[in-house]
């Protein structure tokens, strides 16, 4: 199915008709994956149309590109308003917001440096990644047999396009298996992350997530439930986890921008507490609705267009 279009993308600080949004064939990105982009959630609230984490996200996106000796031709506060400004223009109260960063056309080669950054911004209505039944009910999963990333190969703190092939090898490999996510190991057997989420796993009360070092995005939504969590009075640990702990964890649970806070019912057809959401993972899932839907924010993580 193709994306439902909106009127405009932000390109180079332009606004765009969404049909004249394009690039050269041989822009840089094309050929080598040099590219880096954020995915963002924007809500309606009672308080209007307030976008998540907005600023972290814009952060990451000037991190992601500077590890990559890139130079961003914006600042973060200037991302910040032109995602704000066409949100506005498209008339959306809530959607999924694409900022990216790419090289784009000068010359080709593997050596980057001599091709500009180009900067863009699209936005368009989006439901629940996985389905409204995986939030309430749970997702089948499956160890995948692709590795993730050693972080001296490619450094998964860069949320860069080509580090995403290896995650549509991982997502690839269980849909076609039956599974709705695969869960890529890091190099040493240990759980690292789904394919476009992070993972967590809930043992007597206590929460687990495998930490930086296990080859995993540094996820924002994954920062949001850590800081839940602490707030609603559970002990957070983030730690190196065996796979073995996928089949005897009382609790696992998906966290990102797209997933949200998605249970996982089930692991290579194993069951998680007998596929029944537990009580962790529903109790993390309403205090992140709260804030994200009923406008609930302690933490100043809305931004409102």
């Amino acid at each position: 199915m193709a994306l439902p279009k909106t009127p405009y993308i932000w390109m180079n600080g332009e606004f765009v008709d969404w049909d004249k949004a394009t690039i050269h064939v041989l822009s840089h990105v094309v050929h080598y994956g040099s590219g880096w982009f954020e995915g963002i959630r924007a809500y309606k609230t009672p308080n209007g149309t307030g976008i998540f984490r907005l600023r972290e996200h814009m952060k990451r996106l000037q991190q992601s590109v500077k590890l990559y000796r890139g130079e961003m031709p914006y600042t973060i506060d200037q991302m910040c308003e032109a995602t704000k400004e066409l949100v506005r223009k498209n008339g959306l109260e809530s959607c999924y917001i694409r900022p990216i960063a790419y090289r784009g056309y000068e010359n080709l080669g593997v050596y980057p440096l001599n091709c500009p950054i180009d900067v863009s911004i699209a936005c368009w209505e989006w439901g629940v990644y996985l389905g409204k039944e995986a939030i309430d009910n749970g997702v089948d999963v499956c160890v995948s047999s692709w590795q993730r990333l050693h972080n001296n190969t490619l450094p998964a703190v860069s949320k860069a396009s080509g580090n995403y092939l290896s995650s549509q090898l991982i997502r690839m490999e269980a849909i076609m298996n039956g599974y709705s996510e695969g869960i890529g190991l890091d190099i040493n057997g240990n759980v690292g992350e789904g394919s476009g989420e992070n993972i967590f796993f809930v043992n007597d009360g206590v929460i687990y997530t495998p930490p930086m070092s296990s080859s995993i995005l540094e996820g924002i939504t994954r920062h949001t439930a850590i800081t839940i969590a602490k707030d609603l009075g559970y002990e957070v640990r983030e730690t190196t986890v065996p796979r073995a702990m996928l089949y005897t964890a009382d609790e696992i649970f998906f966290t990102g921008t797209a997933v949200e806070i998605t249970p996982v019912r089930s692991v290579d057809r194993i069951s998680v507490n007998d596929g029944i959401v537990g009580p962790v993972t529903k109790h993390i899932q309403q205090a992140f609705y709260a804030i994200v839907q009923d406008g609930k924010d302690e933490h100043g993580w809305l931004t409102y267009v």
